[in-house]
């Protein structure tokens, strides 16, 4: 049986949970290991950088990988990559002498792999023959977010049945997931974006101003949407006194299901509206939640603020590539991949400074959450500069 498009948009969509649970699972047991393999936040940190840092490398590369071996080959690896590292989280800390060069090991295996899901997804989709392209990838990206919701959902509800001492077995069952959509890779049909030596080169999108923007607030989208994610479990759990499950399900479980609540909504109405002036709303959410995280004297106030967050960054990435891609209709893989570059570059930045400004503040979170807080700022002096070059539209391609 012949498999349609609709099945390549499908095994995308399965893609962004692997993505999911690339970025998710680990930080929702950092205070775990911080227990069991008696490990400092600097060192929990390290983490989330590598894993990051790892993503951000392939990005980097993938471009001349992609191009080399054909999307196909590379998506099926993506997978493989994903499946191998959960596998490797669960018994390698055991197997080594040193249990946090096992876990490290684990992330950057593990992050080879996402980070190539990350650059392919998008191009796959995209290349997929739709009406309203801006719908379908709004609608892919909200997958990620309830990749996440699935992710903290499943391991909360086994790790309160089972015990977190049985948190490896939760890393395997979720290695299922990307080895299956391996194989799934193998059979559906895959097209590319542009013809062979059509696509924008690097250095063409790197000249243009407006290409430049993008390059800044998808970074500081991804930067404002991972200091808060990968952060909140632990601040929940360590600076709010609320237990793991609660702390979990209120913090970054609501954060995924209002992100991916905003990224449906905005795939119904993408193509009514201008993206822009959402983005700008969203922003100035985003620091009001931040806010409301860190300044709150209540716990409850807190985890709202959490949550509201995933609410304010929901439209900020998917809007990013839209935009995009819309004005750069032959960046190409070229495009996404910088872009993903870009964008690791925040995820990398935003965990890693609320982390380090914690470090310096006796381990404070909420001293590292309130630095984050220049992310959004950002964005939203980004977003004005950009409208100002609509204004101008002989200077958008200089």
């Amino acid at each position: 049986m012949r498999l349609s498009y609709k099945s390549t948009i499908r095994c995308s969509y399965i893609g962004y949970i692997t993505q999911a649970a690339v970025n998710l699972f680990a930080p929702l047991l950092f205070v775990t290991f911080s227990s069991e393999f008696g490990i400092s936040v600097s060192q929990i940190t390290l983490i989330t950088t590598l894993n990051f840092l790892t993503q951000l490398i392939v990005d980097l590369l993938s471009t001349k990988i992609i191009d080399k071996l054909g999307y196909r080959t590379c998506i099926v690896a993506a997978h493989i990559f994903s499946a191998t590292g959960l596998v490797m989280l669960a018994f390698l800390p055991t197997v080594l002498s040193n249990a946090y060069a096992g876990l490290l090991i684990s992330v950057i295996i593990y992050a080879v792999g996402g980070g190539m899901i990350e650059v392919m997804i998008s191009p796959i989709v995209e290349a997929c023959p739709t009406d309203d392209k801006a719908s379908a990838m709004s609608m892919l990206h909200s997958f990620y977010c309830w990749g996440a919701v699935l992710v903290i959902l499943v391991s909360t509800i086994f790790f309160s049945l089972f015990g977190l001492e049985n948190w490896r077995i939760m890393s395997c069952i979720w290695a299922v997931l990307p080895a299956v959509n391996a194989i799934l890779f193998t059979q559906v049909p895959i097209e590319t974006l542009t013809e062979d030596g059509s696509s924008m080169k690097i250095k063409d999108l790197l000249s243009s101003k407006a290409f430049i923007l993008f390059i800044v607030m998808i970074l500081c989208a991804g930067a404002s949407e991972l200091a808060m994610s990968q952060w909140s479990s632990a601040f929940a759990e360590s600076g709010l006194g609320v237990s793991k499950a609660v702390g979990d399900l209120a913090g970054p479980c609501l954060f995924a299901v209002l992100m991916g609540i905003a990224r449906v909504a905005n795939s119904k109405i993408s193509h009514k509206i201008d993206i822009l002036p959402v983005m700008i709303g969203s922003a100035i959410l985003c620091v009001i939640s931040y806010l409301l995280t860190v300044l709150s004297p209540l716990p409850l106030l807190s985890l709202l603020g959490c949550a509201l967050c995933g609410l304010s960054v929901g439209v900020m990435w998917p809007g990013v590539f839209s935009l995009a891609s819309a004005k750069f209709p032959k960046g190409g893989t070229a495009l996404f991949a910088l872009l993903a570059f870009a964008g690791d570059v925040g995820c990398t930045s935003g965990p890693t400074l609320v982390g380090f400004v914690s470090g310096l503040n006796g381990d404070s979170l909420k001293s590292g959450l309130s630095a984050a807080m220049i992310f959004p700022i950002v964005l939203i002096i980004c977003c004005f500069a950009l409208m100002k070059l609509r204004k101008k539209p002989e200077k958008l391609n200089s």
